[in-house]
């Protein structure tokens, strides 16, 4: 029988259509081009971009040439644009504004022929470093009420460019799937006195079924009520609604948590297309019990077709404990450094 499963924090249902039971050789492999010809996000292609926001430089280099290691610059064709005010206006029962923002690119790796997953350790770290200090500087403008770090890794992810970079945008407004998962925590802490995210790790961890893997400071999850076959989520263990407040002993240990469940889905899925996105607090919100940032990771295995646009129920052809047991038994490969 299919299961209906509710997801505990906005209450969304979805279908766990347990009798088509797909495992990872089950999902098509995407191909990969890899042609770095006129690539914008090359080095020395440099002025093919706007001029950067910030890069991380060997000494001696110039800004907006070569020498750089990551590299932060405005998306070349914004979403939302830095510059103007807000003019809020009303037109009979619509409102409107003026599409003020920003948007930013994150140029993870100079290297073309390398995936965020390719990164050792320590450059994933840089890359969470860029997330956080770019959040604080946007923060302080007081147009913005939310800061969104996201990824879309392949084309089938919605990648316009294969050179690995994720995206950074800043509203005006607090977005409806923020909301959704704020109201839903503070109910729960309203009624409760705790904060949901924090019961779901140790209920998860006490369960071990949709346990990913896990280190110190972080966990990462299949979620009960999974949309998508293999979803995962990172959470930090202790409580924190804020990502741009992550305190600095815990961005190695994000990195690395992060790099693990990148490696197990791609051995396990073929280096599948994916999105990932941040979920954090609204940046007024300095501190608050109930909402718990996370990083969720969305494989594009499946496609959103005409029932989950009509019901908003999404049909997930892989439960969430397969996928987990499939990702904790991926054996990967030893550092050279550990080899004798």
């Amino acid at each position: 029988m299919p299961e209906l499963r509710k997801d505990p924090i906005v209450g969304r249902w979805v279908i766990i259509s347990t009798e088509r039971g797909k495992r990872p050789s089950d999902f098509p492999m995407e191909t990969r081009k890899r042609d770095a010809k006129l690539c914008p996000f090359c080095p020395t292609n440099e002025s093919s971009t706007p001029p950067e926001i910030f890069a991380s430089r060997e000494n001696g280099t110039k800004a907006n040439s070569p020498g750089w290691s990551l590299r932060v610059i405005p998306n070349k064709f914004p979403a939302l644009r830095i510059e103007g005010d807000l003019n809020r206006e009303g037109m009979g029962i619509f409102d409107k504004m003026n599409g003020v923002g920003a948007h930013e690119v994150i140029i993870e790796t100079p290297d073309h022929t390398q995936d965020l997953v390719d990164l050792t350790q320590h450059q994933i770290e840089s890359v969470v470093w860029a997330y956080r200090d770019r959040i604080n500087d946007l923060k302080r403008d007081a147009r913005f009420r939310h800061i969104m770090i996201f990824k879309n890794q392949g084309e089938a992810a919605g990648a316009s460019l294969e050179h690995s970079h994720s995206q950074l945008i800043a509203t005006p407004i607090v977005p409806i799937r923020i909301l959704a998962e704020m109201e839903g925590a503070k109910r729960y802490y309203d009624y409760k006195e705790r904060c949901i995210f924090c019961d779901i790790i140790r209920q998860e961890m006490n369960d071990g079924t949709r346990v990913i893997n896990e280190n110190d400071n972080f966990v990462a999850i299949a979620p009960f009520a999974s949309r998508f076959p293999f979803e995962t989520w990172i959470i930090p263990k202790r409580h924190n609604p804020a990502f741009e407040n992550i305190r600095t002993d815990n961005v190695p240990s994000f990195a690395e948590i992060l790099k693990d469940t990148l490696s197990r889905l791609s051995m396990s899925l073929n280096n599948p297309a994916y999105n990932f996105v941040l979920h954090s607090s609204p940046v007024e919100i300095h501190h608050n019990n109930d909402y718990h940032w996370h990083m969720e990771i969305m494989p594009k295995l499946t496609k959103v077709a005409g029932f989950e646009w009509g019901t908003g129920f999404y049909i997930n052809p892989t439960t969430p404990e397969d996928a987990a047991h499939y990702l904790r038994e991926i054996k990967k490969p030893q550092p050279l450094e550990q080899i004798k």
